[in-house]
């Protein structure tokens, strides 16, 4: 069974929301989709067969402080408007078409990050609640967002301890496997200040978070040649942006770019894609 792999990046993902509007053009729905933050976010609306939804979101909010601004942490402690990208944007706005979303009759899953046990966790994405919780949850970048509550415990962004969650998909049986990444071949990840600065921040409250956080650009580099070894082995086809993108980038031109270039890289490959389903 073939998978979809979602590597997050804040706006970077706008990449893989051109991607899976090619493959609806195409008429590919893949049987098994996991992924973290943004790059999942994107794929509900991949689910629910909402071309160009993603990109309509970042056209016309990503300049609007209801979205991105700091005002934002006076309400929810997050420089993202938490209540207005997963309240009103998809219940008014841009409306989420949940019934068809809920026809999926394939696997969807959730990355987080349980603040708590340090421990990666994958829900159920067609158990999405009204409130779109776990996509807060998955979302949740420390220090840009709070922790998020599920189910009495606190969860981050499914980033920070599986990046690009491809052994997951693994361990569940699929053989072959679209990984988009948000990042242009050769990108290293390196240490980060601020991870560090976050990680002393939360060693009090979340002290099993701090290695994570400390490490996790080795965990992102080291997954990130696995990809490229079943690449390698014909198991896998990585599709990834030529172009870096700024993961808070403001210009919605370069935005609406990445999301085409997506969408051409995807065709360029279009034909090799249809080949994981037989």
């Amino acid at each position: 069974m073939p998978s979809l792999i979602l590597e997050g990046g804040t706006l970077r993902p706008i990449f893989s929301a051109g991607v899976m509007d090619a493959l609806l053009d195409e008429q590919i729905m893949f049987p098994y989709c996991i992924g973290v933050s943004a790059g999942i976010s994107n794929g509900f609306s991949y689910i629910s067969k909402q071309k160009r939804r993603n990109l309509d979101i970042v056209e016309q909010y990503r300049n609007d402080p209801r979205y991105i601004g700091y005002r934002n942490f006076i309400r929810h402690r997050s420089l993202f408007g938490l209540d207005f990208i997963f309240g009103e944007i998809p219940r008014q706005l841009i409306p989420f078409d949940m019934e068809t979303f809920q026809s999926y009759s394939g696997k969807l899953l959730v990355g987080v990050t349980n603040a708590e046990t340090g421990q990666p966790e994958y829900i159920d994405g067609l158990q999405i609640d009204e409130t779109m919780t776990m996509l807060r949850a998955t979302c949740a970048i420390p220090m840009f967002f709070p922790a998020i509550e599920m189910n009495g415990s606190k969860y981050y962004d499914g980033g920070l301890i599986d990046p690009i969650p491809i052994r997951k998909a693994v361990a569940d049986g699929n053989d072959k496997h679209l990984i988009i990444l948000t990042q242009p071949k050769g990108y290293v990840k390196t240490y980060s200040k601020q991870n560090g600065m976050v990680a002393k921040m939360l060693r009090r409250k979340y002290p099993l978070l701090e290695e994570i956080l400390l490490t996790r650009h080795e965990r992102y580099n080291e997954t990130v040649a696995y990809c490229e070894q079943l690449e390698r082995a014909g198991q896998a086809i990585i599709i990834r942006p030529k172009i870096p993108l700024n993961s808070f980038e403001k210009d919605v031109n370069k935005l609406r770019a990445t999301c085409q270039h997506g969408y051409d890289l995807a065709m360029e490959q279009m034909q090799d894609i249809h080949k994981l389903f037989h």
